[in-house]
């Protein structure tokens, strides 16, 4: 059989990071009334490049499939919410934004970035292909086109709108198939002294705290600065700046600009490739030994569940989140170990977790149920989840976590 190759530098890809076996898509939710229906199962193998090290998943699933229907709203989260608005306080300072720039977010999802520029007075486009979202964008007076991003797509959006100033990309480099595809469109749409930022998790945090929940189809790739360097590279970009940020277990922020501009690099960018050199991130030895890692986090959460359950306690979980989904499916977990997930997010409640088939509701449902564990699976935004949720105390609830091992917070 060949192996695939590498979507971002195409060498063939012969090395394992590790493979969690056959799983239904993470934000497939599934509604009461196909619950008889049976989910789609497919491979989930992340593997690393010994080239450009870039670790990615088999292009098993087309996008079409996950984004065009996606039940993940950014507004959601209070946190996720001030980070963006702190992003646009930030950047309209820096660059000394105004009425005449541009300013596009690729992913925009239900507008949770934007609205703050938009507040501010500055012209914006959001472009995301999921139409529950953009539709909730436009409400809060977001300009949103539904398309997938692209360099075609790029093009012709500049020929509408112009050229942007800033375009922010948070938590969606990760989630396109054809990354040179994708990294081109910033070049087509990028004003000629225009800035582009992209968040994403680092994979040094996913390697280092064995954050292998955060594997699932929809994150095609797992980026380090390395990679990230050497794909933009290809496409006229170049980076000048990067920040460290906590979220999503622990996230860049890597400000790009055309190759050609004579914007000077800052600090953090040699502090983030000197990191990574110390870590090894470009040596193949350092993704060694992951399995075995993972393994044991599974073991942890099944002995916590078995444990639960041998002592007459409830187990409820808090987040219909995808990483979740992951874990869960991964340890073979179903509703007879945790009976219930809750989540704010409507579009999530009454339905059924993907592959585990656990029913998911609103928040009320833990007053009126009275577990006595609430597992976060969302592990990223525990402190919020604990802090906003306190009161399962009165009852005796007790929160835990499951990643990167079963903790019972105090």
């Amino acid at each position: 059989m060949t192996a695939p190759a590498c979507r971002s530098c195409g060498t063939p890809l012969t090395r394992t990071l590790v493979d969690l076996g056959k799983t239904p898509l993470a934000n497939s939710y599934v509604p009461p009334e196909e619950a008889a229906t049976p989910d789609e199962y497919y491979p989930l193998h992340a593997r690393v490049c010994e080239t450009c090290f870039l670790v990615q998943v088999d292009d098993v699933v087309p996008p079409e499939a996950i984004f065009r229907d996606y039940a993940y709203f950014s507004s959601f989260s209070a946190g996720w919410v001030e980070h963006a608005r702190k992003y646009a306080e930030q950047a309209i300072s820096k660059f000394d934004l105004g009425p005449d720039d541009l300013i596009a977010e690729v992913a925009s999802n239900d507008g949770y970035l934007l609205q703050h520029f938009v507040k501010a007075g500055l012209p914006v486009l959001g472009i995301d292909p999921a139409l529950d979202a953009a539709e909730a964008a436009r409400e809060r007076g977001v300009r949103t086109e539904t398309e997938f991003f692209g360099h075609d797509s790029a093009t012709k959006l500049r020929g509408t709108y112009g050229a942007a100033s800033v375009i922010a990309a948070n938590n969606v480099l990760a989630h396109v198939p054809d990354i040179n595809d994708f990294v081109s469109g910033f070049s087509a749409l990028m004003a000629e002294d225009g800035v582009a930022s992209f968040e994403f998790p680092h994979i040094l945090n996913l390697l280092e705290k064995v954050q292998f929940d955060t594997i699932y189809h929809e994150h095609f790739s797992y980026l380090s600065l390395h990679a990230v360097e050497k794909c933009f590279e290809r496409h006229g970009l170049r980076v000048f700046n990067v920040e460290e940020l906590p979220t999503h277990g622990g996230s860049l922020r890597v400000w790009a600009c055309h190759s050609a501009s004579t914007r000077q690099a800052e600090s953090g960018l040699e502090a983030i490739r000197q990191k990574e050199a110390d870590f090894g991130i470009a040596t193949t030895t350092t993704y060694d030994g992951f399995p075995a890692k993972v393994d044991a986090i599974k073991s942890g959460l099944l002995a916590f569940l078995a444990k639960a359950k041998s002592d007459g306690k409830t187990v409820a979980g808090y987040g219909a989140a995808a990483k979740g989904n992951t874990l869960l499916n991964y340890s073979g977990v179903t509703s007879n170990d945790i009976s219930f997930v809750v989540d704010a997010n409507p579009m999530k409640q009454n339905t059924l977790l993907p592959g585990s088939r656990i029913p998911v509701h609103g928040p009320d449902a833990l007053s009126e149920r009275k577990p006595d564990y609430v597992l976060i699976l969302p592990w990223n935004i525990a402190e919020e989840v604990a802090t906003s949720m306190s009161h399962i105390s009165d009852w005796g609830g007790r929160f835990a976590v499951a990643v990167p091992k079963l903790t019972i917070l105090p």
